[in-house]
C-alpha cells in the first residue's frame, strides 16, 4: 500500500508540473524512481491539511478561491474531507469572466467550491463503486467509471487519486464542476 501511495505522488506531481506548464509545446517526461526523498516527501504530506496539500502542490487557482470564500480555516478543521480538487487549467477552461465574477461574490463561490466537497475520506477503491456522492454544498455529484477512469458529472476526469492528507484524501480532476442551478 506505501508503494502504491509513493508511486502515486510521484505520478501526482508530474501531473501537476504537466498542468502548470506555461509551455504548450509537447515534452517527454519520465516518472522518478520512487526513492527515500519521496517517501519522506509522503509521510510530510500526511502531516499537512488538505489546504497545505493544495498550497504546496501548485494549485493556485484553487488556494486563491478557497482564501477569497472563506473556506480557508474550514477546511484546515478536523475533517475528514475529500477533495475533488481543479487543476490551474481547469480553471483556465472556464467560460471567460466566470472566475473572475466567481471570486467578486465570495458566496456564490463557496458555493462552487463546496460542491468540489465530500465529507468523510473516500479513497478511489470506494469512489468507483459509487453512482453519486453528496457534496458538502448539498447536492449531488454523479459518479461514472468510463474507460477504467472516474468522470464526475459526466465531464470532470479524475487525473490522479488518493493524495492522502491529515483530514483528508485529495483527487485532481481536469475541469470545475458546478452545482445544479436552483
Amino acid at each position: 500500500m506505501k508503494t502504491r501511495l509513493f508511486a502515486f505522488i510521484a505520478i501526482l506531481a508530474l501531473v501537476v508540473a504537466a498542468c502548470s506548464s506555461d509551455d504548450d509545446s509537447a515534452t517527454e517526461t519520465t516518472a522518478a524512481p520512487v526513492t527515500e526523498t519521496t517517501e519522506a516527501m509522503a509521510e510530510e504530506m500526511m502531516d499537512e491539511t488538505v489546504v497545505e496539500v493544495a498550497i504546496n502542490n501548485s494549485f493556485t487557482t484553487l488556494v486563491t478561491a478557497v482564501e477569497a470564500a472563506g473556506l480557508v480555516e474550514t477546511l484546515q478543521g478536523d475533517g475528514p474531507f475529500t477533495v475533488f480538487a481543479p487543476t490551474d487549467d481547469a480553471f483556465a477552461a472556464l467560460p471567460e469572466g466566470t472566475l473572475d465574477s466567481l471570486l467578486a461574490d465570495p458566496e456564490a463561490l463557496a458555493e462552487v467550491l463546496t460542491y468540489h466537497v465530500v465529507p468523510g475520506k473516500v479513497l478511489a477503491e470506494d469512489v468507483v463503486a459509487l453512482s453519486a456522492a453528496t457534496s458538502v454544498q448539498g447536492s449531488d455529484i454523479a459518479i461514472e467509471v468510463v474507460d477504467g477512469g472516474v468522470v464526475l458529472n459526466g465531464s470532470a476526469n479524475v487525473i490522479a487519486t488518493d493524495v492522502e492528507a491529515s483530514n483528508g484524501v485529495v483527487h485532481v480532476i481536469d475541469a470545475v464542476i458546478l452545482p445544479p442551478a436552483a
